[in-house]
């Protein structure tokens, strides 16, 4: 196809307006929650692969290398390409993305995103992002949402983008869908800085069901609710072992008032302001403390 030279297509899918939703491992992807949650999205939906973008005019293979596996006893190189899937839920039809955040080429990259998803009539662009942030494990996760289009941030009751300073692909692809008139949004997860070693499904609960819901399909959350028990007992003996965590959560937990544990995701103003200062911090590679 004219534009996307670089994209290979697997196979064919009729589909109806479908919403994008994407999500990169590396830096916009903090204890593999955003990551996680797409991962969850196409396992879920039983989703279809239908293209890759060449990992080869993007990655530099000396940080993200591709790695040797064996499959019916021969061994195949396995690259860090990009893919996309398709779904078709009761609500929506779906195109996910997944891969690593590109080392080269972020403009092209990102124009060979945004560019499937115009081959497919996308109506909605929605990227996943995590953060490690000051807050604790044993409340419920801070999410943030964030657009630019004045439409949809009245519409999904989203905080307006207003952040200057470093960014991450999530970031460039957003500037791309805006530059190519496509409507996009950004969801944020924030997760406990102490525990940034710890893959957390909680977070990832908390990315999925607000996406499924903004975007009116049916949330797969089978295999993170079973996570969740054995993350909290991980972190727990994380903390445990650790003279000086034990105050520290304390404090965080006590920062963030007495709120009961559930697994929705907290969504009041003063969250949200704090967790914007998070979101920002985080971005620009600052230590909480200076």
């Amino acid at each position: 196809m004219e534009g996307l030279e670089h994209v290979r297509w697997h196979q064919q899918r009729e589909l109806r307006n479908p919403v994008m939703v994407v999500a990169f491992t590396g830096w916009n992807d903090a204890a593999d929650a955003a990551s996680n949650a797409l991962r969850s999205l196409v396992e879920g939906w039983n989703a279809e692969l239908v293209a890759s973008i060449d990992p080869d005019e993007y990655t530099d293979f000396g940080t993200i290398r591709p790695m040797v596996a064996l499959r019916d006893g021969k061994r195949e190189i396995r690259w860090p390409e990009t893919a996309v899937w398709a779904a078709s839920t009761p609500g929506v039809d779906v195109l996910l993305v997944l891969g690593p955040e590109p080392s080269l080429r972020w403009r092209s990259f990102a124009e060979h995103v945004v560019g499937i998803g115009q081959h497919y009539g996308t109506s909605l662009v929605l990227t996943l992002g995590a953060l490690l942030a000051d807050v604790p494990h044993s409340r419920p996760v801070q999410l943030i949402g964030t657009s630019t289009d004045s439409e949809l941030t009245e519409r999904f009751d989203l905080q307006p983008s207003t952040y200057e300073g470093p960014t991450g692909i999530v970031g460039v692809i957003q500037d791309t869908c805006s530059r190519l008139e496509v409507p996009s949004a950004s969801l944020w997860a924030a997760t406990p800085a102490y525990a940034s070693s710890i893959p957390s499904p909680k977070a990832a609960l908390a990315l999925l069901r607000r996406a499924t819901d903004l975007i009116g399909a049916p949330a797969p959350a089978g295999d993170l609710l079973r996570d969740l028990e054995l993350y909290d007992s991980r972190v727990n003996e994380l903390v445990a072992a650790d003279d000086d965590l034990p105050g520290y959560v304390r404090r965080l937990e006590t920062m963030m008032g007495d709120i009961a544990e559930d697994d929705e995701p907290i969504d009041t103003e003063d969250a949200s302001e704090h967790l914007i200062e998070e979101l920002e911090q985080f971005l620009r590679g600052q230590d909480p403390e200076d």
